[in-house]
Order: C-alpha cells, then sequence, then structure tokens
C-alpha cells in the first residue's frame, strides 16, 4: 500500500482470523491464556510474543499501535490511555537524575508542567530553550532529550525539525516531537530524523471527541523498553474500547484533515486585517514567521489558528460569549469546532510572566476549526468580532 488513505484503512490489521469479523473487535478481557506453564515461562520472559494480559498488550490496542506506526512510517507504536500517559512513560523510562530535558517553547501546559514540576522531584533537569538563549546554547552535555510540538500549543510556531534532531543527536540526546497538532498527514517528524513520535490521540486521530488516548511511535528496540517500563510499571493502558473508537477515526483522518485545512485556511484569511485582532497565528500565512519552514515540513497547514484581541481578557471574554457555532472547550481536533483562553484553561497552572514571554497573551484565543463549511464558520466569528465594538467594550 503506497498512497496515506489507503494505508489509513487498511493499515495494521486485516479481515479477523478466527471469526471472519471486517471491523477489528473489541476485545474486552483482562487476561489472555497462554495454556502451559512452560508457554506462560516463555511469554512473560520475552522469549515468545504474544498477549499475556491487556496492560501490557491486548489484540484491539495492538492494531491501533500498528496503524499509527505505519502511518507515521515507524517500525512499531504503543499505545497509552491518554497523551500525558505517553509524555510520563516516555520520560519515566529514559531519564535519570541529573538528566536534562530541554524543550522548544510553549508547550502544551500539561507537558510544560510535568517536565517542570513533577520531573524535578525526580532530580531531572529541565531547559526552556528560549530562556537560554536558543538551542544550541541549551543542549549540553547532560542533555537526553530535546522535545517539541510541531506546531506549538498555542502560538502555532513550527521549528525546523532536520535542525532540532541534528542538535541532539550532536550530544546523543533523543530528540522527541508531539505530532498532534499536525498528525501524520501533514508531518511526520521521523523523516527528519526524530527518534520518537507522540501523540494525544484524542485529538485529530479519533477526530470525533468521544474517546481519549495517547500513542508513541519510533524504533521497535526503544519502544520495547518503553513498553516493559514505562508501560508495565507506571500502568497508564489504552482499553479495548478506546481503541476501537480511535481506529474507527483514523480511517477518516486524511479526509478529515483536508476539511480542516480548508477551514482553517479560509478562517485566519478572513481574520487577518479585522478590526480588534491585533494578530492571527497561522503558518499557512505568509505573516507568519516560520511559514518558510512549515510549507517545507508540512503537506498544508492545518486546522488551528490562534488569535489575540485588541483589549486583553474583557475582549476575549466577550468574543468567546457571542460564539454559536465554536464550542467553548478545551482539546482538539473534533469534527465540531472549538475555541479555548488558553490562559484562563489550557495554559493556567503556568505562571504569568511564563505565558506572556511565550506569547499566551490575556487576549490570546486558539480556534480548533471542524469540518463545517467555512462560510458557517466565518459569519459566526464576524458576530463574534462585531459584539467587540460594543460602546461597553470600549
Amino acid at each position: 500500500m503506497n498512497y496515506f488513505r489507503t494505508r489509513a484503512v487498511h493499515a495494521g490489521h486485516g479481515v479477523d482470523p478466527q471469526t471472519g469479523a471486517h471491523a477489528v473487535p473489541v476485545y474486552q478481557t483482562s487476561t489472555f491464556a497462554y495454556g502451559s506453564a512452560e508457554r506462560g515461562a516463555r511469554l512473560f520472559g520475552g522469549e515468545e510474543q504474544g498477549f499475556i494480559y491487556s496492560r501490557i498488550t491486548n489484540p484491539t490496542v495492538r492494531a491501533f499501535e500498528r496503524k499509527v506506526a505505519d502511518l507515521e512510517g515507524a517500525e512499531d507504536g504503543l499505545a497509552f490511555t491518554s497523551g500525558m500517559a505517553a509524555v510520563s512513560a516516555l520520560a519515566f523510562t529514559f531519564l535519570a537524575p541529573g538528566d536534562e530535558v530541554v524543550y522548544l517553547g510553549p508547550l502544551y501546559g500539561g507537558t510544560e508542567g510535568f517536565f517542570e514540576h513533577l520531573l524535578s522531584r525526580f532530580g531531572i533537569i529541565t531547559v526552556d530553550a528560549e530562556q537560554a538563549g536558543g538551542l544550541e546554547a541549551a543542549v549540553t552535555e547532560r542533555t537526553r532529550m530535546v522535545y517539541v510540538e510541531t506546531p506549538t500549543n498555542p502560538t502555532l510556531r513550527v521549528h525546523d525539525l532536520a535542525e532540532v534532531a541534528r542538535r541532539a543527536h550532536a550530544v546523543g540526546a533523543l530528540a522527541v516531537a508531539d505530532n498532534t497538532f499536525a498528525s501524520p498527514y501533514l508531518t511526520r517528524p521521523l523523516e527528519f530524523g526524530f527518534d520518537v513520535v507522540m501523540h494525544s490521540a484524542t485529538k485529530y486521530l479519533g477526530g470525533h471527541g468521544d474517546a481519549i488516548g495517547g500513542v508513541l511511535v519510533g524504533s521497535s528496540e526503544r519502544l520495547a523498553q518503553v513498553r516493559g517500563e514505562g508501560l508495565r510499571h507506571v500502568g497508564g493502558c489504552l482499553g479495548p474500547q478506546d481503541a476501537f473508537l480511535l481506529l474507527r477515526g483514523v480511517k477518516t483522518l486524511p479526509l478529515r484533515m483536508e476539511a480542516h485545512c480548508d477551514g482553517a485556511e479560509a478562517v485566519a484569511r478572513f481574520l487577518e486585517g479585522q478590526p480588534g485582532v491585533a494578530r492571527v497565528y497561522y503558518p499557512g500565512l505568509e505573516s507568519h514567521p516560520d511559514h518558510p519552514v512549515a510549507a517545507r515540513q508540512m503537506r498544508r497547514f492545518g486546522g488551528m489558528v490562534s488569535i489575540d484581541l485588541e483589549g486583553g481578557f474583557v475582549a476575549a471574554q466577550a468574543f468567546l460569549n457571542h460564539l454559536e457555532l465554536f464550542t467553548q472547550a478545551v482539546s482538539l481536533g473534533d469534527v465540531e469546532s472549538l475555541a479555548t483562553h488558553p490562559a484562563s484553561t489550557t495554559h493556567a497552572l503556568l505562571p504569568r510572566e511564563q505565558r506572556e514571554r511565550q506569547g499566551i497573551s490575556e487576549g490570546l484565543v486558539r480556534l480548533s476549526v471542524g469540518i463545517e463549511d467555512p462560510r458557517d464558520l466565518i459569519a459566526d466569528l464576524a458576530r463574534a468580532l462585531e459584539a467587540l465594538r460594543s460602546p461597553a467594550l470600549r
């Protein structure tokens, strides 16, 4: 199978050999019989591959892992109960006291909080590359992981992935990319030299707002380490029902991403230059500082748009409260359009000074553009912007 749309439907699984089921069955079981004490010893000792216990692996979950790995061009995949479970399992597998994690911000607030507040309790040092004077200055001999989102949440920076991977590998560090915003349809970081790619599968992979999950892809050897330590010991395993829903979602990923991109591009171009909008963040706009890098690394520019409104939180609040088609909610990547205020929701646990340094202002609104007709979405945004011209807000 050479083409992405075909692989999105067929990769990772086939007709069930026992029953002939066309869709992957939901293997709703906690444990698997291994038949003999001798075989059980081989399975638990790693001498034979097979299913033992659903915390470690499950046939429905395994099909999802294989599908995402195929779409990312990876040897293998490993699924978790959430994106944060995937990040933490990776960190706890490969980092030890005294190691450094360097990240290029801004990141999702949960990830940044995990790096800066939880890992520090275990003696792991977190370095914000921007604060350290850039990636070259931030990476040292103690760096064991370099972490980046592509694009970043919520200001949609697009870093040069090949350069990030090169600098990480120069000191023997893992290059890790959170590819949630782009999805493998738009960007595949392994092709630029990255070692591990993470997704919050809750977002574009699932696509329908009805399942939570996370997934890592990379080499079979590296993911076997995470399965044996970060998954087995920490225990953030994906359940088979969520895996079934995520498998179903991935089948339409390329079709949905085209609609997301169509809508986001139309919305971004409408918003650029509108009264009351100080800035539009969308890598598909020529005005975006990283547009040349995005054009080189991405098939298209994604379904996320952020805007900075004049008037700070008061303006953001009024704008959000006048939206009708955009639902006020966190998360992203759903077929329905969503809108949120990062400073008071997804990034609220970060200190205000840190948020402002990263461009997450009190007037910033993040839009996850769904697959609705862009003309309806633009009309909704226009009504909300009109509300900002009320005398009470001046």
